[in-house]
């Protein structure tokens, strides 16, 4: 990515965080009102010490086009930045076990895809700053896909994706090993909420949901893909 790119980029983030409505009839239908970056900050200050854990997982069940999910991102690369910097690979597996620990439902479509490609973008513009000549595509193809997976089109008050068919949302929940393993298991977001888990316990201890409705074998963590889970 050259640099005049990259602060284009940079630009269009900035101003993604300043935008609060879209429209009145969107406000009006869908009660839609993004947080201002100043409440966004503020809020996450209360938790501060999680939003810099790597591993800490937050779910955002109304995540807009990303306002709280974009700087809790931000803040968990910063800590990923200050340890692992130096370390091409330490770097990248713990970046992408950062992204891994995010998750969002929204109900509009085109809110869902703005917010994967703002993470997205967010992802790059910090990787290639610091491996601008080493960096490696399959690593942004890994966070492609961890998005693709973690960010749902979806109404997280009836678990389902607002479609006809009423389809049950799936998450996955990423187990991060030393060896470079990454562990996929699928659970609906329903029995997540009715079992009072909150999403997937991130202490080590045991999970709460013992029969996930997938389970896959280990991948590497630059081979996240479609065909890698086909």
């Amino acid at each position: 990515m050259g640099t005049e790119r990259r602060i284009a980029s940079e630009n269009k983030l900035q101003e993604a965080n300043k935008v609060q409505v879209k429209s009145k009839e969107r406000v009006a239908v869908h009660g839609e009102v993004f947080t201002a970056d100043r409440e966004v900050n503020a809020m996450l200050d209360l938790v501060k010490s999680e939003t810099e854990r790597i591993e800490s997982r937050f779910l955002e069940p109304a995540c807009g086009n990303g306002n709280f999910l974009a700087k809790i991102l931000e803040r968990k690369l910063a800590v990923v930045r200050a340890r692992y910097g130096k370390e091409q690979n330490l770097y990248e597996r713990n970046a992408l076990l950062a992204v891994s620990s995010i998750y969002g439902i929204e109900i509009q479509m085109d809110n869902v895809m703005e917010c994967r490609e703002r993470l997205l973008e967010i992802f790059k513009n910090e990787y290639l700053k610091i491996f601008h000549e080493k960096y490696k595509q399959e690593c942004l193809k890994s966070v492609e896909f961890l998005l693709s997976k973690n960010i749902l089109w979806g109404d997280a008050l009836n678990y389902c994706e607002p479609t006809s068919e009423h389809k049950l949302l799936k998450f996955s929940e990423w187990s991060f090993l030393s060896d470079g393993g990454v562990k996929r298991r699928d659970y609906t977001y329903k029995d997540l909420v009715n079992k009072q888990f909150s999403v997937f316990s991130d202490l080590g201890e045991e999970s709460l949901t013992s029969n996930p409705n997938n389970d896959y074998p280990l991948v590497n963590y630059l081979n996240l893909n479609s065909e890698a889970y086909e």
